[in-house]
């Protein structure tokens, strides 16, 4: 099971969708901190429908989960963390653009407990623009 928490967003698929919901936000927080408030921006937005289902506990482990295996990928990201409340801390401009890889294994942390349908549903539901047509993740079809 780690194995596939691990693999399941490090696929192209979450990759783009990440750098498509972040370049989304990005063009919201046109400021001097515009990286770091955008990976804010995608995390809040995304706490909402995931405390709704797991509770505000459940998205501080599900998002602590994804920084932990970002930071696997992107050791630049070392000073973030989750704070109790579930928004990150320890942002700096240079680890910023790192935060697409957090992101991503957010998503595929996502997939894996939730499922694809349901996960493009509350992507959907938070980012309504996105065209979901578009996304499809390869590696559940080979199931």
């Amino acid at each position: 099971m780690h194995e596939q928490m691990t693999r399941s967003a490090d696929t192209p698929t979450t990759r783009e969708l990440a750098q498509r919901l972040l370049a989304y936000e990005a063009v919201e927080a046109a400021t001097a901190n515009a990286d770091t408030q955008t990976v804010c921006r995608v995390c809040d937005k995304l706490r909402r429908p995931l405390t709704t289902l797991a509770g505000a506990a459940g998205f501080r482990s599900l998002l602590a989960r994804a920084l932990t295996l970002a930071k696997r990928e992107s050791p630049v990201l070392g000073e973030w963390e989750v704070k109790s409340d579930g928004s990150l801390q320890g942002l700096n401009g240079e680890a910023a653009q790192s935060g697409a890889v957090l992101i991503a294994q957010l998503i595929g942390l996502m997939i894996t407990f939730i499922g694809e349908s349901l996960t493009l549903r509350l992507l959907h539901d938070v980012w309504p623009d996105l065209p979901g047509s578009e996304i499809n993740f390869e590696r559940n079809q080979s199931k």
